[in-house]
């Protein structure tokens, strides 16, 4: 069933302006996060889409949920369970029906004193990395629901933090300068080439990709505005995504001798 707008019933009535995250599951099924940015107090909303293609056409999603503060960034656990950043400080956990028609809050926990702006599931699965405008990163234990460690690496505001997908023990974070982009880096992952490569996205509306090596293979400036997040496919190794608060979902490809854009 849908309401007059024609979304499903089992999702909020329309998804706000700024897209700040995306994040395939194994199925290839597409999550994305938004936030309305405006107003007195900022509300975001999370969304499943089976087709990737159809983000961010409400009309499509299969099943979305009203969050109470804005969602910057998420992440799946499981095949149900998705780990949100909130710029309210504090890291969540929200949980899809077996059905596929409800969105639950399993838990919500306040350790950052500030927007926590990045969230990564380390490859062990038992464990995620977040960032926060605090300049801190901590790991986090899933299963007891705390902090192990807290990190106070960086001088300034962490934007970015990514787990690499072949070690567990390994992760990149980024404050707010980079050498990648002109302006500020909002995202950063790895794919799950033999040798990994590195797709980055910007406040300069540019989205990038590099070698293991840092050297460019590719660049594309189709954004409007902000570059917010990045994700690559889990059935296509060359394709990947991007997602910005322009209100856009973008598609690339992107190989090691191509440079080219879907």
């Amino acid at each position: 069933m849908e309401n007059c707008w024609g979304v499903p019933l089992n999702a909020p009535a329309c998804m706000e302006r700024h897209l700040d995250t995306l994040q395939y599951r194994k199925d290839g099924a597409l999550l994305l996060g938004a936030s309305t940015l405006s107003g007195r107090s900022w509300l975001g909303s999370i969304w499943l889409f089976k087709d990737p293609l159809k983000a961010p056409n409400e009309a499509f999603c299969t099943v979305g949920v009203q969050a109470q503060a804005g969602v910057v960034d998420a992440c799946w656990v499981s095949d149900r369970e998705i780990l949100v950043a909130s710029d309210s400080g504090a890291v969540e956990l929200w949980e899809v029906s077996e059905s596929e028609t409800a969105m639950v809050s399993k838990f919500c926990k306040y350790e950052h004193d500030d927007i926590v702006t990045k969230i990564s599931l380390l490859s062990g699965g038992k464990q995620a990395v977040s960032s926060s405008l605090d300049c801190s990163v901590k790991i986090w234990d899933l299963e007891q629901k705390t902090v192990l460690i807290s990190y106070q690496a960086h001088s300034g505001a962490v934007m970015c933090v990514s787990a690499c997908p072949s070690n567990e023990n390994l992760f990149l974070s980024c404050a707010q300068t980079s050498a990648l982009h002109s302006r500020t880096v909002s995202g950063l992952q790895f794919s799950s080439h033999s040798s990994p490569l590195l797709a980055s996205v910007s406040e300069d509306c540019t989205v990038a990709v590099f070698d293991i090596n840092l050297s460019e293979v590719f660049r594309n400036k189709s954004h409007k505005d902000f570059v917010r997040s990045v994700c690559w496919s889990p059935l296509n190794l060359d394709l990947f995504s991007t997602a910005g608060w322009d209100h856009q979902v973008l598609h690339h490809t992107v190989g090691l001798k191509n440079t080219g854009t879907a």
